[in-house]
């Protein structure tokens, strides 16, 4: 009987992990790991928070949820960490993370989500200071005499 149950408890354990599906997104200095699971109800939690409890702006929470909107699909549950940078680039990193886990779920979502540009990462990152300016590009005022 306890074999039965050993064996029933490891298949359980092998259809949750063959439902979650895992992918990365960067933007500027943030990183976000997504974890998709098929069967929900289309909640995000976000470092163990709500993603209206996360980010308070909605602005944010609407570029989060561009991917489902593009799919037409909000059955999935979205457990992601995220680390690094301000709210919107954690809002880019989550995007192209979750666009790439929704690839993974059904390779027929990748088409309407590259139209989008969801896939390409956004390369734009903040200029590095030169020596002998204030910033990267603004100088020091001028004075001739």
């Amino acid at each position: 009987m306890s074999e039965l149950k050993k064996e029933e408890l490891e298949n359980n354990k092998k259809k949750l992990q063959e439902e979650k599906f895992y992918a990365t997104g960067k933007r500027k200095n943030s990183i976000a790991k997504v974890w998709l699971s098929k069967s929900g109800s289309g909640k995000i939690l976000i470092n163990k928070k709500d993603l209206e409890e996360y980010s308070k702006r909605s602005f944010l929470n609407m570029i989060i949820k561009q991917p489902f909107d593009v799919v037409k699909d909000n059955k999935f549950d979205v457990t992601a960490s995220v680390r690094g940078g301000g709210l919107s680039g954690q809002a880019g990193a989550l995007r192209l993370a979750i666009a790439k886990a929704l690839i993974a779920v059904d390779t027929q979502f990748r088409s309407p989500l590259k139209q989008k540009g969801y896939l390409t990462r956004d390369s734009r990152v903040v200029e590095r200071k030169k020596y002998g300016r204030k910033k990267a590009r603004k100088s020091f005022q001028f004075s001739k005499r």
